[in-house]
Order: structure tokens, then C-alpha cells, then sequence
């Protein structure tokens, strides 16, 4: 099997996990949870490091939260949201490379920014598309900001149990 058709598989098993994991958290903050898929999109999106499969991976994790989201009408702006953070993402690890960065401060500058730009993305093309059910400045700091540091903190444990699980295995 070849190199790239594991990592796409890897990648796969990455959302799924995340998806189960997402609708098995119950809220632990405010009613708020952590979004495992985008945290799981992450780590595929740095382990793959290519960007059409990271592309391939925003669309998935797009259509899987418009498939599952409780936001009303909100099924568009998720897919937007996924593609667009995928595509950031991939362009700010391949910056974070480039410098050297570690791999425990790097998930952690990709877990902030990118849960930003998607809440920010999303927010953006809910109203857009839908309305908002309140200020947009108000959603931001009683949403998007909580759930950025929720996620932050989840995506860096499913990083370090990820990495290590990958490297007591023969998969990649």
C-alpha cells in the first residue's frame, strides 16, 4: 500500500474518531464541548502535509458537520467554513516547518488560529447566508473564544495520543 493512500486512510479514521468522539462528549463548559472533528482535522491536515489531500479532508469535515450540526441552516456555512480552514491550516504548518517549530507548540498555534478562523468563517457565513441568532461580536466572544480554548487544550491531548499511537505503529 502505498504511502500517500495511507495517510488518506489514516486521515479518514481521524474524522470518524473525531465525529464519534464529538457526539459522545457530553457539554463540559457553559454547555459548550470541544468540536473533536476540527481538532481531528487538524492532526490529519499536519500529518498528511499535502494540500490537495488537505483539501479532501476540509470538504469531508465539512460535509460531515453539515450533516450533523444543530445550527439552523447553518449545513453551507460549515462546508465554507471546513474548506477554508483546511486551506489556511495547511498554508500556516507549512509556514510553522519552515521555521522549525516543535510539534507540541505548533499544535498548539494551529488548534488556536484555525478554531478561530473556523468560528470566525462560520459565523460569517451563517449570517450571510441565514442570520445569526445574535450580535455577531457577541457570538464571537460567548462562543467562538470559549470553544478556542476548549478545543485548543482537546486537540493537543488527541495530538500527543495520536503521535504516539503512530509511533508504536507500522501504519505510517
Amino acid at each position: 500500500m502505498s504511502m500517500k493512500l495511507r495517510k488518506f486512510i489514516l486521515s479518514a479514521l481521524l474524522l470518524v474518531i473525531g465525529l464519534i468522539l464529538h457526539y459522545a462528549t457530553p457539554p463540559i463548559l457553559m454547555g459548550m464541548k470541544p468540536d473533536f472533528l476540527l481538532a481531528m482535522m487538524f492532526i490529519a491536515i499536519i500529518i498528511v502535509d499535502d494540500y490537495k489531500t488537505a483539501l479532501v479532508i476540509g470538504i469531508a469535515s465539512g460535509l460531515l458537520t453539515a450533516a450533523t450540526t444543530t445550527f439552523p441552516g447553518g449545513q453551507v456555512a460549515n462546508i465554507i467554513d471546513k474548506l477554508v480552514t483546511s486551506h489556511i491550516i495547511f498554508l500556516i504548518n507549512g509556514l510553522l516547518n519552515r521555521m522549525n517549530i516543535r510539534d507540541n507548540y505548533k499544535m498548539i498555534i494551529i488548534s488556536i488560529t484555525g478554531t478561530l478562523i473556523s468560528g470566525i468563517v462560520f459565523l460569517t457565513s451563517a449570517m450571510l447566508i441565514v442570520g445569526l441568532p445574535g450580535s455577531f461580536g457577541a457570538l464571537v466572544l460567548t462562543v467562538v473564544l470559549p470553544a478556542t480554548v476548549i478545543n485548543t487544550v482537546a486537540a493537543f491531548i488527541l495530538y500527543k495520543a495520536v503521535s504516539v499511537g503512530l509511533k508504536y505503529s507500522k501504519f505510517i
